[in-house]
């Protein structure tokens, strides 16, 4: 079963986290910020969030990850008790380069969809599968979900995780990533009432 390699505390713009790093079978380091007792018998407030270095380290306005990754922390902290996976699977999995790629099609006009497609790869190709055992290890038995994504709520289903229901993650679009999510919405089946 995967262990934590590393741990300690982290002080936030949101407060204090404990941060656990696990290696992933593909050697890449995983993040898990948690708060409270999570392996307590209720369910927690759980993000599983992929890495977007553009958003999160570029302050790229094309997307809205940062976003969401934000109210995730609020929402967290508001309960005092919940866990964010952060997964290094930049891209919907595709990597980097390829992003770059997608990006370049969409300044062409393309949405992030057929960027996607066009570069031959799939709408989505992340992988959810480290998560459970990150929540094994963690003693965490059932989740809230805090996730706009309904294909995500069906990978962990399919892993075993127990998905007790989900909480919204929307954020309000702009005119930078406005047809980004209207792609989402209608292409991935993403569930976004302000697009």
């Amino acid at each position: 079963m995967l262990k934590s390699c590393a741990n300690s505390t982290i002080n936030t713009e949101f407060g204090v986290f404990d941060i656990h790093i696990y290696v992933s079978a593909d050697g890449k380091e995983q993040i898990v910020l948690t708060r409270g007792d999570v392996s307590a018998a209720e369910p927690i407030l759980l993000r599983i969030h992929s890495e977007c270095i553009t958003s999160e380290v570029l302050h790229s306005l094309d997307c809205d990850c940062v976003a969401q990754l934000t109210l995730a922390f609020k929402k967290i902290d508001e309960a005092n008790r919940g866990m964010i996976i952060y997964l290094r699977q930049e891209g919907r999995g595709i990597g980097l380069v390829n992003k770059i790629k997608s990006y370049e099609l969409q300044h062409q006009g393309m949405d992030t969809v057929e960027a996607h497609e066009i570069l031959g790869f799939p709408i989505d190709a992340r992988d959810y599968s480290v998560v459970k055992d990150i929540l094994e290890d963690r003693r965490v038995t059932e989740i809230i979900a805090l996730t706009n994504n309904p294909d995500k709520i069906k990978q962990l289903s399919a892993l075993g995780i127990a998905v007790i229901k989900r909480e919204a993650l929307e954020i309000s679009p702009t005119a930078t990533n406005r047809k980004y999510l209207s792609a989402k919405k209608t292409k991935m089946g993403h569930w976004l009432d302000l697009v």
